[in-house]
This record gives structure tokens, C-alpha cells and sequence, in this order.
């Protein structure tokens, strides 16, 4: 299965990032992708965190939902949404979610952002908190393959990725990491997180990434990757917006899976 891994550098406009999201996809799919998987905060990059409040949408309906649904179907593709701001149990904090849209269309499933990220070195400070709701449940979703092979996906977001129990807990093929890592933690964690956790799982990671400096004056880490089961790199872009394409082997998976059966021997 061949699988895209969409980096953007997410502004402060709802409609300039969705018109940015759908040439990439467009360039995902002339690869010959079958599954493209966009970034954390693709829809909005805002001048600050309450911004995400007046973009929220709810579950089912509003405009970045249906951009992904329409994308989806006039391009054949599955489409996981990187994450956009969904009604949360309050109005002043939204749901950071990812919506995954089948080529049909229709949203095959939905992920809310469990672990919300804190940092503060005394010069930068994050408190997702602050605006985001947190989820409670992890989640899979089943991908036929072109070969009849059924892929399990496991779906996380960002700073999940600190916490491998969650991947434990999904017993999947492939996981998801849509993600906006910060410059000064990518940097020194980045592709250490994203090989551990492929190593650990025996699983393929397509980890799409926001890379660059943005109109809010942030800058992101990018270096949006795929990486194999035995935590081979497989593809990878530094910066700037662009599609990172590779080939998911559902046959060299079953094989490492069988020579190391780690997943057999977990005991806690």
C-alpha cells in the first residue's frame, strides 16, 4: 500500500489552508497514494490558542469537514484529517480531533486528542489545556488494501506520542502521528519517538508534520516522516510544505513480526 505523509506550514486563514492542503493531496494522489494523512492544525495555525474557538465545527457538519469528505471522494483517496476543532463539552474549549474520510466520502472514524501538551523553558510556553478537551478513548479503523490485505490503523495525535502504552493499546499495522511538534522539542525527540514507537509496535509510522515558521511567528519542526516496522526511515522532508510518498509491505511486516514476536511476549 502506497501511503503520503502531507507536511504543511499552517497560517491563520481557514480557506488559505484548505486551498494549500488540497493541491498536496492532489500531488499524494498523482503518486499513486492510497492513503494521505495531513498534519495536526492543518485548517489553522491562529495568532493565538482561542482562535481554534471560532473555527470549531460540530461532529458531522461545517466547512473543513466537508472539504475533507469532498477531497476524499473526487480524489479515490482515505484521507486522515491531520486535526481540526471540533465542539467540546463547553464553549471554551474545543476537541482537537482526527476525522478519517473513507474514498467513498464518509467519515470511517474519529479520534480525540488524549494527552494535551505543556512546555515552558522560560522562553516558550504551551498549555493546550488552556482551549483543548481532552479525549478519552483510543481508536482503530480497518484500511483495505489493494492487495485484499486489511491494514489496522491506529490513530494518535502529537504529543501521544510520549506515551507508548496508547500504541500498546491499539495492536495495530500502522499508526498515525499527525503532528505540530515545536522546533525545540522535534529537534532533540522527534525521530527518536517516531522509531521507538515503529520498533516497539513492529508497526509502519506515517507521521505528518508542520514544518516551518508560521504568520503567528512560531516555528514548527517538521521533518514529516514514514518509518517501517523494524524503525528503518524509509522517507522524509525537512521543511516547507510537500508530500513524502512510500510503500507500505504488508510482507516484510508478517516476516519481522514472525523472526521477533515481541507482541507475543508482552506480559503487564
Amino acid at each position: 500500500m502506497k501511503v503520503a505523509a502531507i507536511q504543511t506550514v499552517s497560517g491563520v486563514s481557514v480557506q488559505a489552508n484548505l486551498d494549500s492542503a488540497r493541491r498536496l493531496l492532489e500531488q499524494a494522489a498523482e503518486g499513486g497514494a492510497q492513503l494521505a494523512v495531513l498534519p495536526e492544525y492543518f485548517c489553522l495555525m491562529g495568532h493565538k490558542d482561542s482562535d481554534k474557538l471560532a473555527a470549531r465545527e460540530s461532529f458531522g457538519e461545517g466547512r473543513i469537514q466537508r472539504f475533507l469528505a469532498v477531497t476524499a471522494r473526487e480524489l479515490g483517496l482515505w484521507i486522515a484529517g491531520g486535526t481540526l476543532p471540533l465542539v467540546a463539552g463547553d464553549d471554551a474549549h474545543v476537541r482537537n480531533t482526527l476525522l478519517v474520510f473513507s474514498p467513498a466520502g464518509e467519515c470511517a472514524a474519529r479520534y480525540d486528542k488524549i494527552h494535551l501538551f505543556k512546555f515552558d523553558n522560560g522562553r516558550e510556553r504551551y498549555d493546550e489545556s488552556r482551549v483543548i478537551e481532552c479525549g478519552r478513548e483510543p481508536a482503530v479503523f480497518e484500511l483495505p488494501g489493494a492487495d485484499g490485505h486489511a491494514w489496522r490503523v491506529g490513530l494518535s495525535v502529537c504529543y501521544d506520542l510520549r506515551f507508548p502504552e496508547l500504541y500498546r493499546a491499539l495492536h495495530a499495522d500502522v499508526l498515525l502521528v499527525p503532528s505540530a511538534f515545536t522546533f525545540v522539542t522535534g529537534q532533540a525527540h522527534w525521530e527518536l519517538l517516531l522509531r521507538a514507537r515503529a520498533i516497539e509496535n513492529l508497526a509502519y509510522v506515517i507521521a505528518p508534520a508542520q514544518g516551518g515558521v508560521h504568520e503567528n511567528g512560531r516555528r514548527t519542526w517538521g521533518h514529516s516522516m514514514i518509518v517501517d516496522p523494524w524503525g528503518v526511515v524509509m522517507a522524509q522532508r525537512p521543511e516547507g510544505p510537500g508530500v513524502v510518498i512510500a510503500d507500505l509491505d504488508a510482507g516484510r511486516q508478517q516476516r519481522l513480526r514472525l523472526e521477533l514476536p515481541a507482541l507475543e511476549h508482552q506480559v503487564l
